[in-house]
């Protein structure tokens, strides 16, 4: 039995669905950094080192897209032992009680074809609030000489760490603190097709 002409018509004239892909990190080509004023004379910056992202990316409309991440806490990475064992226990990270710190976004904006706005909300420590990333990086997949897909960017925020209840602190002789209350983050990403 034919169509009839006039549900054909409309059926052409529906918009196609976008399709999503799922891309998830690969943590051989990604890092999560952190970096915040010591002493108030200089920077102390460290890493995290077990993380994991997720993108379901919408190409044809990137405002659809959704991004979610986790991150071991007990992963800090400072290069220094003791105050890497510090960051892990209760004047911090509280590891044992907080293993992993999340963000889930809630709006995705393009600024520039090269450029993002992704809002969302970070859990840390128990306490959630809403950031926000600027995200570098096109989201247009290109294929290595292995002929996997990849796609990637540069990823930067700040967050003050007493809005989570990250309040240790020491006041020096000088009237500072040791520890800067802001803390800047910079990942880079790069992402492959999830499996």
């Amino acid at each position: 039995m034919r169509l009839p002409l006039i549900a054909l018509l409309a059926a052409l004239a529906l918009p196609t669905p976008s399709v999503a892909a799922t891309w998830k990190s690969d943590p051989s080509h990604a890092s999560v950094q952190f970096a915040v004023s010591h002493l108030m004379v200089s920077t102390v910056r460290g890493t995290f080192d077990a993380f994991d992202v997720t993108v379901v990316l919408d190409e044809d409309d990137v405002a659809r897209s959704t991004v979610e991440a986790t991150i071991e806490t007990a992963s800090v990475n400072t290069r220094n032992e003791k105050r890497d064992a510090h960051l892990r226990g209760p004047d911090f990270f509280d590891v044992a009680a907080h293993p992993t710190m999340t963000f889930r976004s809630t709006q995705v904006e393009k600024i520039e074809d090269t450029r993002y706005r992704v809002t969302g909300d970070l859990t840390l420590c128990g306490v959630t609030r809403q950031v926000v990333l600027d995200v570098r990086g096109s989201p247009r997949p290109i294929t290595d000489p292995r002929g996997i897909r990849r796609m990637g960017g540069s990823v930067t925020t700040s967050i003050h760490r007493p809005d989570f209840g990250l309040t240790y602190n020491s006041i020096l002789d000088t009237g500072g603190v040791s520890i800067g209350e802001d803390v800047d983050i910079v990942i880079d990403l790069q992402l492959i097709p999830a499996p």
